[in-house]
């Protein structure tokens, strides 16, 4: 599935997804048996796409480019939410 234009965010991501954040991109990792729907939080509230990725594979998001928005977690979200509501 394509990302969405959608970041209404739920609960924390399961602990089996995981990410790795570098300057350029934060990498999301699906180590669940299952297919999941999550967003990246960062410390200045920067909206991020809901992305849905299958078992074993990778979405990226931005990284914490040269401002230092770090990642803070990963949350459930609902990519069928139309954005504003």
């Amino acid at each position: 599935m394509a990302p969405t234009a959608v970041a209404a965010t739920g609960d924390p991501a399961p602990s089996c997804v995981a990410y790795y954040q570098s300057w350029r991109y934060t990498d999301v990792h699906n180590g669940c048996s299952e297919t999941v729907a999550v967003t990246v939080e960062y410390t200045n509230g920067q909206w991020a796409p809901c992305r849905v990725i299958l078992p074993g594979q990778w979405a990226t998001f931005a990284g914490y480019g040269t401002d230092g928005n770090y990642a803070t977690g990963l949350r459930t979200c609902d990519p069928n939410t139309p954005s504003g509501t």
